[in-house]
């Protein structure tokens, strides 16, 4: 088997799906990627057992047809050293030797029996629907930091797919803090729900580029296939129980405040420098037209205080907070503005961004407080 192709073009198509390789592998041809070529098109494909990815490519000519694991980590490191110029791949299918002619430079290495890499698995009764790569994008770059490491929780470490017919919903938590992403969408009449794992997500995010396309999301009880155009990524799906994160959400805040978020941002990390390092506790002491924010380490004797102005309708109220989870959350919000509703200091608070342009899509976030001393 016989191929030319372009360094760079080749190298392109390797990174976009080679996030889905371990470092540390059960089998040792998981450290390859599988080269798969028919006619003119070469299918490459990387997996770790519970996430497979693969992209298609052309190649500039071809003799014969088969496929070959190639080690992965030696092939993209010798492809990033190279400009773009023609390499040419001739595979021994009898004792899977790769020969590749660069320029001037020969190089030999040792591939794998293709026939021995993972197959993907059968996707029987599976449903699908549509959606924009930029919607999936931002649904995935809102909710992800939200989702838990929590091993014994393994419901929670995922993106919880919330489909109803007429919108989707997108829910990530760690138990003490939740992020729903909500879009309307005609998905037909279907009501389902699913939850898919962290790791796909991650690589998800990285190849929807900037350019807006479709993405076709197939589901069964089992797994799902995301296909965008000559990317595919399968998953096997979390087999766990979501926590029913309407139930928790509270519905009687009647004391909010509107706030300038680059300013509430700037003052929580100075502030959250002199906090407890283990707990980054910070308090939230709102009055007036003003919120101070306060932290203290009483182990170093630091300490540190600073009023910002907010708009604010409600009693006064003082409420303490992980700062670290708070400024992940801010940070994750894109308007000018936000809206913090709260009822009491032992409550959750809802985080709002204040949208300043019409928009369908809407972020709703939610923290829970830490319990103060007095």
């Amino acid at each position: 088997m016989k191929f030319i192709v372009s360094s760079t073009q080749l190298l392109k198509n390797l990174v976009s799906i080679g996030g889905i390789l371990n470092t540390r592998n059960t089998m040792p041809i998981l450290d390859d990627f599988l080269f798969e070529f028919s006619e003119d098109v070469l299918k490459i494909t990387a997996s770790d057992l519970e996430t497979t990815m693969t992209t298609e490519m052309k190649v500039d000519m071809a003799d014969g047809e088969g496929a070959i694991a190639i080690p992965a980590k030696t092939l993209t490191d010798m492809l990033r050293t190279f400009s773009d110029i023609p390499i040419t791949f001739t595979v021994d299918m009898d004792n899977f030797a790769i020969d590749i002619a660069a320029n001037d430079g020969h190089y030999r290495m040792a591939g794998h029996n293709g026939d021995e890499f993972p197959k993907v698995p059968a996707f029987e009764d599976a449903h699908s629907f549509v959606i924009s790569s930029d919607t999936l994008s931002a649904a995935i770059s809102k909710t992800l930091f939200a989702t838990s490491n929590e091993e014994l929780r393994p419901g929670i470490t995922g993106v919880l797919f919330d489909i109803y017919p007429d919108e989707i919903v997108f829910v990530a938590t760690d138990a003490h803090r939740l992020v729903k992403y909500t879009k309307p969408i005609d998905l037909g009449n279907e009501r389902i729900s699913f939850i898919v794992p962290k790791k796909p997500l991650n690589q998800l995010k990285t190849v929807l580029g900037t350019d807006e396309c479709d993405v076709k999301v197939e589901y069964n009880k089992t797994n799902v296939i995301f296909t965008f155009e000559t990317l595919k990524l399968y998953s096997r799906l979390i087999n766990g129980a979501f926590p029913n994160y309407s139930a928790i959400i509270p519905q009687n805040n009647s004391n909010v405040m509107l706030i300038d978020r680059s300013a509430l941002i700037t003052t929580l990390r100075r502030v959250s420098f002199f906090a407890n390092q283990s707990t980054n506790q910070v308090r939230l002491s709102v009055s007036g037209q003003a919120i101070l924010i306060s932290g203290e380490d009483r182990e170093f004797a630091s300490e540190a205080k600073e009023r910002i102005a907010c708009d604010y309708s409600g009693e006064d109220l003082v409420i303490g907070f992980n700062s670290k989870f708070l400024l992940d959350m801010l940070s994750h919000i894109d308007t000018s503005q936000i809206e913090v509703k709260m009822s009491v200091s032992s409550k959750p608070a809802v985080i709002l961004p204040v949208e300043e342009s019409e928009s369908d899509e809407k972020l709703f976030m939610l923290i829970s407080p830490i319990l103060l001393n007095n």
